[in-house]
């Protein structure tokens, strides 16, 4: 390992890539000079020799004094931060701002804050230092400047975001958290769907008193090949994925001819029958009957009203829906994996790709219309949840990134880092790291366009619910870029500007009206927590992983309000298979340990020893001490215990399931993403099952929430 220069030290610490860090097990560790030049590569900095690197910290030296205004300026409400103006020396500023609304300000203060010239390719820059009043609007506004007499107006975006959210407002509630695709009845199309999340929303909030459902998240996978099966990979976090479509919930299947509503019957029959397995779900095949139905239904003639409802749905999506339909499209004809497209159809702004566009309408036209469908089946289910009784209703899950070969890859490579993968550093439960194979947002990319695909993309997902799940928040602080595919040791932290990016999220959000959780576990820096909390962002508990300061199971008196506290996560075995062991031994049959299966055993065994020892002490668990069902449900009353917001309760821990739905580190080595709902036998639980299951309905009556 070659240690960097001082000139790269500094070059990375400009653009926010660490060049040390410490590690899960308090290890100091130096990043070696090869992967901090591969990282800035990515950020389109030629680092590769020591000249190049002196080099290129001379040009950024400069960078700004180039720039009349930032590109970018947040801040929260009250506040009045400076910023700078570049101008030749010498000559004067008009500085205004165009206000969301519509309306305009003029009292941006020049302040008198010297500041020495610099000589920029032989012309001499100014630097004029101006302070935004403190009475702002919230919102998106545009900043402007015009230098002198010269017409052209220079521009940037200043974004004001609220202090903080609410949550302290929040009713304590209960609700599940699940995998939809896993959830079936025996009216699925042999996975879960829309119209089965509103049927178990509806039934929890009146039945059982729930006030949300967490779901997976739904976005859109490829629909042409093999269907990626992980959530957390999707093709587009910004559209939703077809598949969980109910067929016959959509408007225009009353309107199908006799003989094309036989067809989407016989379809439907061909699938259902998938619902009664126990096996591995496949998607592919639910997919392929599924879209055969839907280019029926798409080929049916609507009202003029549902016309004009359509055009006002894609007037609102823009040019997003279009190049994520043109993606499909194209797709369609070439394979998902864009890298492998004819090299003219790789940009999507290329001319070819608007000549594809322009001769196959229908082709894009079909998967605008999909999700237009999905929007409307995703309104219908809140509406449903919250009309039942739900408090928050549907809670979503945005996953950290995206596939490198899907939709929004292609259409959004200027702000992605080309050849980076998204990953985490060794922890304690996943020694080799992990490469999660997805492209990061370029941090100054995505700045200098006013943080656009950011704020479409948290619009989109939260639309139609009442609150959203952030996996991995710790991302919007700093995300581990994993420079070589063959180990996921090789790479480094980069930081991004969270107060950007949670500033963002909080505007949303707050006009959305929704609660925010953010999955903050692993390796964290001690700050970073207090500032969600700050920003009225709600933590994740997870009872397995809360200790005190001596490693002890935290007393449940002592666990945050402010969280969404659950017993286990999805990569975890259910809480069954945990007590089991069987998360040790799948690592083990699958090679992913890297200490001996013995005192791996050794070490779990001790863990669930402490926490059977804390439910003794505290008189939950009686005379169940081999009694799995009864330890689950004696976990879940410690849980209740606890101060927390929001209680989650795994639907797969109240039917006693055992599989896990992911194990970290595998790709085809495990069946990820694809185990259906199954009781302790194995046996499938459909959804028609549960209000007389009486393993569920114990655990839901020890909660008293």
């Amino acid at each position: 390992m070659t240690a960097p220069t001082p000139d790269l030290v500094e070059l990375a610490v400009a653009h926010g890539v660490a060049t040390e860090y410490w590690d899960w097990q308090g290890e100091h560790v130096l990043v070696s000079s090869e992967v901090v030049a591969a990282v800035l590569a990515a950020l389109g900095v030629d680092a590769s020799t020591p000249q190049r690197a002196a080099d290129a910290l001379a040009v950024h030296r400069q960078v700004r004094w180039r720039r009349v205004l930032p590109a970018t300026v947040v801040l929260r409400e009250g506040w009045t931060p400076w910023f700078a103006v570049h101008l030749p020396h010498g000559s004067t500023a008009e500085v205004w701002l165009d206000l969301e609304d519509g309306g305009q300000r003029r009292d941006i203060a020049q302040q008198d804050h010297l500041v020495e010239p610099e000589w920029v390719d032989g012309v001499q820059i100014g630097e004029a230092t101006f302070q935004l009043p403190g009475d702002l609007p919230l919102g998106y506004h545009r900043l402007c400047a015009r230098i002198g007499s010269n017409p052209e107006i220079s521009v940037g975006t200043v974004i004001v975001t609220p202090q903080k959210l609410e949550p302290q407002k929040l009713q304590r509630t209960w609700g599940w958290v699940l995998q939809l695709y896993s959830v079936r009845s025996r009216r699925s199309w042999g996975i879960g769907d829309l119209h089965d999340l509103a049927d178990l929303a509806a039934w929890s909030a009146n039945d059982l008193g729930a006030g949300f459902v967490l779901i997976n998240p739904l976005h859109a996978a490829e629909t042409a090949g093999r269907m990626e099966p992980s959530p957390y990979l999707p093709a587009s976090r910004r559209f939703s994925n077809p598949l969980y479509l109910r067929i016959e919930d959509i408007d225009e299947y009353g309107d199908l001819a006799p003989a094309e509503r036989d067809q989407v019957r016989a379809l439907s029959l061909q699938t259902r029958a998938l619902s009664e397995d126990a096996n591995a779900l496949d998607r592919d095949t639910v997919w392929a009957a599924k879209r055969e139905a839907l280019q029926l239904l798409f080929g049916a003639r609507p009202s003029i009203g549902r016309i004009a409802e359509y055009g006002a749905y894609c007037d609102r999506e823009g040019q997003g829906l279009i190049d994520f339909a043109t993606w499909a499209a194209i797709a369609d004809v070439h394979g998902p994996e864009w890298s492998k497209w004819p090299e003219e159809l790789r940009d999507p702004s290329s001319g070819p790709v608007v000549a594809f566009r322009n001769d196959n309408p229908d082709a894009v036209e079909f998967h605008c219309w999909l999700q237009w469908q999905l929007d409307e089946q995703l309104a219908r289910t809140q509406a449903r949840a919250k009309g039942a009784g739900m408090s928050l209703g549907i809670l979503h899950d945005l996953a950290v990134g995206v596939h490198p070969d899907g939709a929004d890859a292609w259409a959004l490579q200027r702000v992605l880092a080309a050849g980076i993968h998204v990953g985490a550093p060794p922890d304690a439960f996943n020694q080799q790291g992990q490469d999660w194979s997805q492209p990061p947002w370029r941090p100054d990319a995505l700045a200098e366009t006013g943080y656009a695909p950011w704020r479409d993309l948290v619009r989109a997902v939260i639309r139609h619910g009442g609150g959203l799940r952030i996996d991995h928040i710790l991302g919007m602080f700093r995300l581990w870029w994993v420079t070589s595919p063959e180990s996921p040791t090789a790479g480094t932290y980069v930081r991004y500007d969270h107060e950007a990016l949670i500033g963002i999220l909080v505007l949303e959000a707050a006009r959305a009206g929704i609660v925010v959780v953010g999955e903050d576990l692993g390796t964290v820096e001690p700050w970073v927590r207090d500032y969600l909390t700050e920003r009225g962002i709600l933590g994740t508990s997870v009872l397995w992983f809360e200790r005190d300061a001596d490693g002890q199971p935290l007393a449940p008196e002592r666990w945050r309000e402010l969280c969404l506290a659950t017993v286990t996560t999805h990569d975890l075995p259910p809480t069954a298979g945990y007590l089991a062991g069987d998360h040790v031994e799948l690592r083990d049959r699958l090679g992913l340990l890297t200490r001996p299966v013995a005192e791996e055993l050794a070490v779990d065994e001790a863990d669930r020893d402490a926490w059977l020892n804390a439910l003794r002490e505290r008189h939950l668990l009686g005379n169940a001490d081999g009694d799995v069902e009864r330890i689950v449900e004696a976990l879940h009353r410690y849980v209740a215990h606890t101060p927390a917001k929001l209680v989650g309760v795994a639907l797969t821990d109240a039917v006693g399931e055992r599989r896990t739905q992911n194990q970290p580190g595998t790709t085809d080595e495990y069946p990820n993403w694809r185990i259906p709902l199954g009781g302790p036998d194995g046996m499938p639980v459909m959804l028609e099952d549960l209000p007389t299951n009486h393993r569920l309905r114990r655990l839901i009556g020890t909660l008293s929430i």
